[in-house]
């Protein structure tokens, strides 16, 4: 049995990463000694959660002070004797933070056992609820309101249904069966709904599933810096070119104070149905949703009168943002990432498509803000790189807020270009461990600074269309 450890990868991919990260720019600069240690926390980080839950008020109905309080007795609830505090973070008002007690390591493991997929076990160390099908193997006598101890499959090789499993398995914490191992596995339908109640996880975040859903969205912290970053003005044309599942969108229409348009654009329809949903629930009429290709929205003719749907005009959009489609190998936690080298390298030629169809549908002197949720050079910075070479009339910019680190070295850029750009790095933090006396004796602004670090890796560059050619 596996305690938690770094991130588990394939062997081309890990090699892949130890060359980004031990690239010639960086060692020459950091020494060879730092260049390492950076890339080896930088893999234990990825396998654990964050050290906050951030969720961001919808201000469009309510006030910051209002949701703050709400969510607080909801945590007081979930929480019951702890004394876990709700911050709002100075420099991004509409965001509230939620420390993340652990790892608990006094959780006494039951012999009842349940074993849970990979993507499952990532979902209950941030804070959720074992779904009916996430449970891959139980133990054989397991009736319902067992308490029971729930491990993780991060390798993928427990067989469905099994009653032993001696393979890789890391423990996730302790709960209480909801069904029978007969019920989840001999059932002639699909079952659905919370089969494991998390009662002791080992990572205690609150479990917000349709909790103030009006009022709140549950976002990453570096994906709520990037609608301040793009800085949207009432009664603006914004482009979302990459929108699903529309938490961007909505911050930004937010931010808009729901005065202007966000086009919101995805290719599956499904997402563009839950975008559309989203923007339902909070209230927001100023979105409008489209299921198209990104590359393939650029008008080659005259629209005709009256089409407010794609494809668009050149140059017909104040400000685009481009969160691309990428190897998301940024988001915490994966214990387990599975693709190939591969899959990993496919992104770069459709990111480089996006960016240029989005360059072209740019008024002059309009704002692009490019991001990824990845840690790799190839679609951070050296598309940068590229976009600089390729498009004349780009000019990076300063971001406000900049909350992250610089840009990081390898691809070429000057020290002044990477000043510009924004890196979310979970490495820059040592670890950590939070338990509730900690948590106690932290002073606000210290947990404010971790907070900022202590994040999923992400990517934030932000241009000016000086012109049209």
């Amino acid at each position: 049995m596996s305690s938690f450890s770094k991130i588990l990868l394939q062997p081309e991919v890990e090699e892949y990463l130890g060359h980004v990260f031990r690239n010639k720019e960086l060692i020459s600069a950091l020494g060879t000694l730092e260049a390492e240690r950076k890339y080896e926390s930088l893999l234990n980080c990825l396998s654990h959660p964050p050290a906050f839950t951030t969720v961001r008020v919808n201000t469009h109905l309510a006030s910051v002070k209002q949701v703050k309080n709400l969510l607080f007795e909801e945590i007081h609830k979930q929480f019951k004797d702890l004394s876990v505090p709700v911050l709002q973070h100075p420099e991004l008002q509409d965001l509230l933070l939620i420390p993340v007690i652990g790892p608990r390591k006094d959780l006494q493991k039951q012999s009842s056992e349940v074993i849970v997929g990979a993507q499952c076990g990532n979902s209950v160390l941030r804070g959720a609820h074992v779904f009916v099908p996430g449970i891959i193997s139980a133990s054989k006598f397991m009736k319902a309101g067992d308490v029971v101890s729930v491990y993780s499959d991060i390798e993928g090789k427990c067989k469905r249904g099994a009653k032993v499993f001696l393979g890789t398995k890391v423990f996730i914490g302790n709960g209480i069966s909801e069904l029978s191992r007969s019920e989840i596995f001999s059932s002639s339908g699909s079952l659905k709904g919370i089969g494991i109640r998390m009662t002791d996880p080992v990572y205690l975040s609150p479990s917000l599933d349709n909790v103030l859903s009006s009022y709140l969205f549950l976002q990453n912290l570096p994906s709520a810096v990037v609608s301040h970053v793009l800085n949207p003005q009432p009664g603006e044309r914004i482009l979302d070119m990459c929108a699903a599942p529309g938490g961007k969108t909505t911050h930004l229409a937010t931010l808009m104070h729901d005065q202007g348009e966000v086009i919101a654009m995805d290719k599956i329809a499904n997402k563009v149905k839950k975008i559309k949903q989203n923007a339902a629930l909070l209230q927001l009429n100023c979105v409008k949703a489209f299921c198209c290709d990104g590359t393939k929205v650029l008008a080659t003719g005259k629209k005709e009168d009256g089409q407010e749907g794609p494809p668009f005009s050149a140059e017909s959009f104040d400000r685009i943002l481009l969160d691309v489609p990428c190897s998301g190998m940024g988001q915490r936690p994966n214990m387990a990432y599975f693709w190939t080298l591969k899959e990993v390298m496919s992104y770069q030629p459709l990111q480089r498509k996006l960016f240029s169809t989005a360059v072209k549908l740019l008024k002059p002197g309009g704002t692009l803000v490019y991001s990824t949720c990845t840690i790799t050079l190839s679609e951070n910075e050296e598309q940068v790189a590229w976009a600089l070479e390729t498009f004349p009339c780009l000019q990076l910019q300063s971001q406000e807020p900049h909350i992250g680190g610089e840009g990081m070295m390898g691809a070429g850029l000057s020290l002044d270009q990477l000043k510009l750009l924004q890196r979310f790095d979970p490495s820059s933090v040592t670890s950590r461990e939070m338990d509730i006396n900690s948590l106690q004796d932290s002073r606000e602004d210290d947990l404010i600074l971790l907070a900022n670090k202590d994040c999923i890796g992400f990517f934030i560059a932000k241009f000016i269309k000086l012109n049209s050619k």
